[in-house]
């Protein structure tokens, strides 16, 4: 408390310059900017000081996402320390600490929306491009949890956890539309309302429609040919999408529906399809619907639960040419869908002033799991069902004035693959006002999913004895606040991974997921962060890791060694009105699925943005990206014949928003 009260006091002096503004206003301003940037919710389900969290935490809030001009879920998380994001022209996979194995569908990564699991039932996956189930406009807050968050959350939470806040009706009071165009002929139009009643109830609804007509003319030397085109794809890469998101919320109660449809055209002739066909694309939905209830009583025992259905679906369509007259030319149909319901409860209270008991338990009935292929032949259709359930305990005891722990612990049963339990334990020591370290130890799983479990095709056999994989991590952090202006952060892991799902041979032509890989990962970030008076703020990151397959010894692939990330934004003609906002970040070469590498690279972005400078209300930005037209490659996924996905040269974006 002493802490936030000096912050807060520095922060009203610095702002001296707005003395011409209401003092009340002011004051309710700093509090929320301290709220934002300070305090966060999902290290242990409930609100409390980052330096008392126990992990390393990074926060994106809406002011960075309109002044860096993210356009994507998947830029957001490239610009944070330890994470890096690869596009392979269909989906936006992400990694972390040095382990982001292509096509893994992001399964190591727990997504929440608005602490809502938003993982599918059938991969484990989320995309992080056009896919992502909310426009990126509609958030709030993003909260990063790295290192392993199990002992809460349960499965994929193994490399972190992000909860995306999304906006409510007090954040985006009144009407607003915001319209978009860029490169390639890529629009986006959203419309959305906020409103917060005197009653106390609150409702927010946004919609969007985004359409790119994509790069028209893309080059691959592995399909260099006159029978296919010499390596051209032409006018195969369109993307378009349709979001929806209302939020309704009256006192302890709040309702909350999502949905999303995708269709994106595939230029990349993935798993050996026809080269240059217009043919091969996916379409992607996603339906979310939950209820949610949160009091706290007079004896401060706070009680959450919440009820929600969950829908998602896949269809891709590829096309083959079968070397007979009849079959030169068939779309394969490739279709999965599922649905689910789950139901989660916690209670939270402190006992004898220095205990925080906290107490849960999840259920998730996946009562639809269907998997089919055909074409001329109906190649499999598999229609299963499953179920979780779980119950976990944590405890924070202060043990001294400075001296902090935070113990926990979580049971979990699935119906295909059995038990597994999941402990953490954190030891944080504040050495002052300015210094806090901390000492953590947790363990993490993700358990199979259907899809490596039923998974049949021509030389691929199910699995339905799959294990978990298991993690293990050690990590030490250190936080020093220099001045009110500067602080850093340093911390060192080591993590170890059992049981690793690997997709492998294991007889002459007969491929299936195992358990397989053992893997051992260690490295260091690095971060200084700082931000000043009139709306300066910087942020320069290194992070080192080595991640090693305890087989072969080799790295693994996608696993960057180095990277280095600098984000600057920079008040313009000393306004409060008008920012630039420049990133650039350095990544070291990479191994490829094929054991090749892609080269190391340096791309920066630079946006110029303003608010309020000609009529209240109006925001303008123009973005450029890849402003120095480097040329650059993402390691590929195992189904394309390439070895690298080249990605955008110079683009550019020019975005207007005005609130009504």
């Amino acid at each position: 408390m002493k802490k936030t009260i000096i912050w807060m006091t520095c922060l009203l002096m610095t702002r001296a310059y707005a003395a011409d503004k209401d003092i009340n206003k002011i004051l309710q301003d700093e509090i929320e900017y301290l709220q934002a940037e300070t305090y966060v919710y999902s290290a242990s389900k409930h609100t409390q000081h980052i330096s008392q969290a126990p992990a390393s935490i990074s926060i994106v809030t809406a002011e960075h996402i309109k002044k860096y001009g993210y356009r994507d879920f998947g830029d957001i998380l490239a610009s944070l320390k330890g994470f890096y994001h690869t596009y392979d022209r269909g989906y936006g996979f992400d990694g972390a600490r040095g382990f982001g194995l292509p096509s893994d569908f992001n399964s190591r990564l727990l997504l929440l929306i608005d602490g809502q699991r938003l993982n599918d039932s059938i991969y484990d996956a989320f995309d992080s491009a056009e896919s992502f189930p909310v426009d990126i406009d509609t958030i709030e807050r993003v909260e990063v949890v790295r290192g392993p968050g199990s002992a809460l959350y349960g499965s994929n939470a193994v490399f972190g956890v992000i909860n995306v806040i999304t906006k409510t009706g007090k954040t985006a009071q009144g009407a607003n539309i915001k319209t978009s165009y860029g490169s390639f002929h890529a629009t986006r139009t959203s419309l959305s309302y906020g409103k917060q009643f005197a009653n106390g109830a609150e409702t927010y609804t946004t919609g969007s429609f985004y359409h790119s007509h994509g790069n028209n003319r893309l080059y691959y030397k592995e399909f260099d040919s006159p029978a296919t085109n010499g390596g051209i794809s032409e006018n195969n890469d369109q993307d378009q999408s349709v979001k929806f998101l209302t939020t309704i919320s009256y006192q302890d109660f709040t309702l909350q529906g999502l949905f999303d449809r995708r269709k994106k055209q595939l230029p990349t002739a993935s798993f050996d399809t026809i080269f240059n066909s217009p043919d091969e694309s996916y379409l992607d939905e996603k339906i979310m619907v939950n209820a949610k209830y949160t009091h706290t009583f007079e004896n401060n025992l706070n009680l959450q639960g919440k009820i929600s259905y969950n829908r998602s679906s896949y269809h891709g369509h590829y096309p083959y040419d079968y070397g007979t007259p009849e079959t030169h030319y068939v779309v394969n149909q490739d279709y999965t869908r599922a649905q689910w319901w789950q139901a989660e409860w916690q209670m939270s209270q402190v006992f004898w002033q220095s205990h925080r008991f906290t107490f849960g338990g999840e259920f998730q009935d996946n009562f639809e799991q269907q998997l089919t292929n055909y074409d001329i032949t109906k190649y499999f259709h598999v229609k299963t069902s499953s179920y979780r359930w779980a119950v976990f305990l944590q405890d924070e005891i202060n043990l001294t004035e400075k001296l902090s722990a935070n113990l926990g612990l979580r049971f979990d049963y699935y119906s295909t693959s059995g038990t597994t339990v999941n402990p953490r334990a954190s030891l944080i020591y504040e050495i002052n006002d300015n210094s806090t370290v901390k000492l953590l130890y947790g363990s993490a799983f993700r358990a199979p999913n259907p899809f490596e479990m039923n998974y049949r095709g021509t030389g691929i056999i199910p699995n339905a004895h799959l294990k978990p994989e298991l993690f293990k991590t050690l990590e030490f952090i250190l936080q020093h606040r220099f001045n009110q202006q500067l602080n850093a952060e340093v911390n060192v892991f080591y993590t170890t991974m059992k049981d690793l799902i690997r997709f492998t041979e294991i007889d002459s032509g007969v491929f299936q997921n195992s358990n397989l890989g053992r893997v051992q990962s260690t490295g260091v970030e690095a971060q200084l962060e700082g931000k000043w008076a009139v709306g300066w703020q910087a942020r320069l990151s290194y992070s080192w890791q080595s991640t090693i397959d305890q087989n072969t010894q080799q790295s693994l692939s996608n696993s960057p060694e180095h990277m280095v990330k600098l984000n600057v934004i920079a008040p313009l003609f000393g306004s409060e009105k008008v920012f630039a906002g420049f990133e650039t970040r350095y990544l070291s070469s990479r191994k490829n699925a094929t054991g090749g590498k892609v080269p190391d690279y340096v791309v920066s972005n630079l946006t110029v943005f303003s608010q309020d400078t000609m009529v209240k209300g109006l925001e303008l930005s123009g973005g450029v990206y890849n402003l120095f037209n480097q040329r650059y490659f993402e390691p590929s996924s195992p189904e394309l014949r390439q070895t690298g996905i080249e990605q955008d040269r110079l683009t550019f974006r020019i975005k207007a928003s005005f609130d009504f």
